[in-house]
């Protein structure tokens, strides 16, 4: 089970991309056509991903096993804590937009916090701009995240 929910440390940064590139264009589609059983799909996607990576998510297994290998470019690498908190914001977010559309019939709210993956989804897809990784390395920075936690984030941690 420990084998199941582990984080793959370092995470590859085309992988991560293509990913957020996926989940920004499903969350366009579940706002512009208003399909709120998509909200479920992307909340199932990202508590995946934010417990085992990609082995329980199709999108990361789609990246990592198909298209990521047939891709001729240089890849970076980036700390895995990191990418697993930012997944584990993108969780929040979706299983609370679920709970909203599904549960309270608050479509307007529910979209909303779609609406905000998208914006984060396609900076990460389109500019390699990780929001919840900035948050995870502020949050270290000033003492909320210990330095154990993630070892090799300290360059990123100085950077700011």
């Amino acid at each position: 089970m420990c084998g199941l929910l582990s984080f793959p440390n370092p995470v590859n940064e085309t992988s991560a991309r293509i990913v957020a590139g996926a989940v920004a264009v499903l969350c366009v589609l579940t706002i512009a056509f208003q399909q709120g059983w998509l909200i479920p799909v992307l909340a199932y996607g990202f508590v995946a991903r934010a417990l085992t990576g990609p082995t329980l998510s199709p999108l990361g297994l789609l990246a990592t096993r198909v298209v990521t290998p047939r891709l001729h470019v240089a890849h970076r690498h980036a700390p895995g804590p990191a990418k697993r908190f930012a997944q584990s914001i993108g969780a929040a977010f979706t299983v609370v937009a679920t709970l909203l559309w599904f549960g309270f019939g608050e479509q307007t709210a529910a979209l909303a916090l779609v609406a905000v993956i998208a914006v984060f989804a396609a900076l990460e897809g389109a500019l390699r701009l990780c929001v919840g990784c900035r948050v995870f390395y502020v949050a270290m920075r000033i003492g909320l995240i210990p330095p154990r936690v993630c070892e090799d984030c300290a360059p990123f941690v100085a950077a700011g």
